[in-house]
């Protein structure tokens, strides 16, 4: 320090100096035993993660680059952490310090999965910086995700901080050109809350009223209830500036409810010169206690790293105090939402693998009960599958029907075609039966490419429902979805092809020309082609050569009529057992064995296979149901927290 510096200090001994200090403690030991635990139980709802559903009392410490923040941490901490130009903290920083009663320095720093407890506070500065290339590689870019640094020592005070990165303006070196968006977006992340407190560093040798860590304090919070500011380097202000200094810690420039607090810490010259924390701090209480106009902020506790280390105990544990009763209810009201929420979504597989194998049981075995009743009755919630089958059956049913005037016509084309070029010495209606034969069996064996478009539709038909049925069982885990989904098809194309074996073996029966039914022999018994009588015998030369008559010289029939008017009675037979046939065995091999045999499958399905491939979930309703499941267990874990605390 220079002459004109050495000129403000008067000539209170060293020794009276650190008497006091000690009075003091190294760091307000004075604080009452439940200060720890407050502290302790925000740091244990901040590392199950309830920050990520509800804002935590905290402390986040902001600064320009170049600020001092840095040295203000290491001060409090009593460690050296990392330092240098440019962007040196690049991740958030959770810096929890426990003061022990007596015992050994212990660190433990933990990131992204990673823990590492060590002895040697000399290895902080290394162990800070690997964490930060790992997590924001080793360039200059920023990351969002959270490096924690516990350090426990009798030297330390109850606290927890959060360091973020320092803000620029101009990018340097490799750094992209919206470095500056990007770190002021990471700082808002924290500041905007309403439960942190911000700290924000400024040095005594700018303009204050310009520093970008201030303004944006100021943007979040513009009463100024949540910031508390520190002044550092008062010993770089220009001589003639300390009335100034003392019009910003005093409130006079921009008041702040929480205050200002000026600090002398390490300078790049001490640490060039090996100076230590300790004796950093014992030269800073000397500065202030000396100077002609900071030594009265050291009287009212406005100065020095002691008194900030007591003033931010103080400060978080008041803001802890006063935080909890409004946690508690935001953490009950977030758990009653996220257990509606999860009503909302079928319950997934459990987290333990050995569970897991009857968890797919179960839903397997429900799956096979809502196929079965839709083989059973149809139906399946307000679903149901014969109103898209009947009007399939009808249409076949319609397309029978409307055969029968091509048949007759096919008959009767015969009859005449064979009357005049094949008819020999027989007499009228005397024709071979096998004339007739012929033209029921190809017109039956033309009702076999209409009967495979039946088929082919009602296949489509069960096994969209049955792939419906497979979406909503197993909706969340598209492996078993999948595999289901395959098995159905397999299954219908297997029933299909049987189906269709059995119906080219009853269309093939039916050109077999044969009945027993009594109806239809009654029918031609009773016909009244047999009874058509009382033609008069005056209208004789009115028929021509096919007409027969009776003995009394009345007409009796046609021969070209009698023949398939008859045939049209056993194609009556054809198309009753066709129009019931087709659709009944389509319901017992597409529907009812098919579903049969896909419950079987199913209940093979749990027996030797990849249970955890088979549950996996990707789907968003799957990644919605689990992350509300892990909300579920940390606000839980927080209310249990919060009850065995208090």
């Amino acid at each position: 320090m220079d002459e004109e510096k050495n000129s403000d200090y008067d000539s209170q001994s060293e020794e009276s100096l650190f008497s006091d200090s000690q009075t003091h403690g190294a760091f307000h030991s004075h604080f009452i035993e439940s200060v720890r635990p407050l502290i302790e139980l925000i740091d244990s709802l901040r590392l199950i993660g309830l920050d990520e559903d509800i804002g935590l009392p905290s402390i986040a410490v902001v600064g320009d680059q170049s600020s001092g923040k840095s040295s203000v941490l290491e001060a409090l901490s009593g460690v050296a952490l990392p330092r240098g130009s440019g962007i040196v903290t690049r991740c958030p920083l959770e810096l929890k310090l426990q003061k022990l009663k007596k015992g050994p320095w212990s660190g433990t720093i933990s990131y992204s999965g990673h823990s590492e407890t060590f002895k040697d506070p000399l290895k902080v500065d290394k162990l800070v910086r690997e964490a930060q290339n790992e997590l924001a590689g080793n360039t200059v870019g920023i990351c969002d995700e959270l490096i924690t640094l516990e350090i426990s020592s009798p030297d330390v005070c109850d606290l927890t901080l959060i360091d973020l990165p320092g803000i620029t303006r101009v990018p340097v070196q490799d750094q992209p050109d919206d470095i500056g968006d990007q770190i002021k977006t990471l700082i808002l992340k924290y500041i905007d809350k309403s439960e942190t407190i911000i700290l924000v560093v400024v040095p005594c040798n700018v303009d204050i009223a310009t520093t970008e860590a201030l303004r944006m304090a100021q943007n979040v919070d513009p009463e100024g209830v949540r910031t508390l500011a520190i002044l550092t380097k008062p010993d770089l202000i220009d001589r003639g500036a300390e009335i100034d200094v003392l019009n910003i810690v005093q409130g006079k420039v921009i008041p702040l409810s929480k205050g200002y607090i000026i600090v002398r810490c390490r300078g790049q010259s001490d640490i060039n010169n090996r100076i230590p924390i300790n004796k950093a701090m014992e030269a800073e209480l000397i500065f202030f206690r000396n100077h002609h106009y900071f030594s009265s902020l050291l009287d009212d506790g406005n100065a020095s790293i002691q008194c900030l280390a007591e003033k931010l105990t103080k400060e978080l544990c008041d803001h802890i105090k006063k935080s909890l009763p409004s946690l508690t209810e935001q953490i009950q009201t977030r758990l009653l939402s996220v257990q509606r929420d999860l009503k909302n979504y079928e319950q997934g597989p459990p987290l333990e693998e050995e569970m897991m194998g009857s968890f797919l049981s179960e839903i397997v075995l429900e799956f096979s009960d809502q196929i079965n009743e839709v083989s059973r009755t149809g139906h399946l919630k307000d679903k149901n599958i014969y109103v898209h089958l009947r009007p399939i059956f009808k249409k076949w049913d319609i397309y029978l029907r409307s055969t029968e005037e091509s048949f007759k016509a096919e008959v009767t084309e015969m009859i005449d075609k064979y009357n005049e070029m094949h008819r020999g010495r027989e007499l009228l209606t005397f024709s071979e039966f096998c004339e007739f034969e012929c033209v029921i069996q190809n017109h039956v064996a033309a009702l076999q490419e209409p009967a495979m478009t039946t088929l082919k539709d009602v296949r489509e038909i069960i096994q969209n429902e049955f792939r419906d049925v497979c979406s909503l069982s197993f909706e969340q885990y598209p492996p078993l979805r999948y595999v289901v989904s395959n098995m159905i098809n397999d299954i219908q194309t297997k029933q299909e092809a049987k189906a269709e074996k059995r119906i080219k073996e009853f269309i093939n029966m039916e050109k077999l020309v044969f009945t027993q039914d009594k109806v239809l022999q009654q029918k031609f018994n009773d016909s009244e082609i047999l009874q058509k009588t009382g033609i008069e015998t005056s209208d004789k030369n009115s028929y021509d050569d096919d007409t027969i008559f009776n003995s009394k010289g009345c007409a009796l029939l046609d021969s070209r009529n009698l023949v398939p008017d008859k045939l049209l009675l056993y194609y009556e037979i054809v198309y009753q057992r066709l129009t019931d046939y087709v659709p009944m065995l389509l319901i017992l091999l597409m529907l009812k064995d098919a579903a049969k045999t896909l419950r079987h499958q199913m209940l093979e399905l749990r027996n030797g296979a990849d249970v955890v491939k088979l549950l996996s979930e990707d789907s968003e309703r799957g990644r919605i149901r689990a992350d509300l499941k892990q909300r579920l267990e940390r606000l839980t874990q927080a209310q249990e927290l919060i009850s065995n605390r208090l």
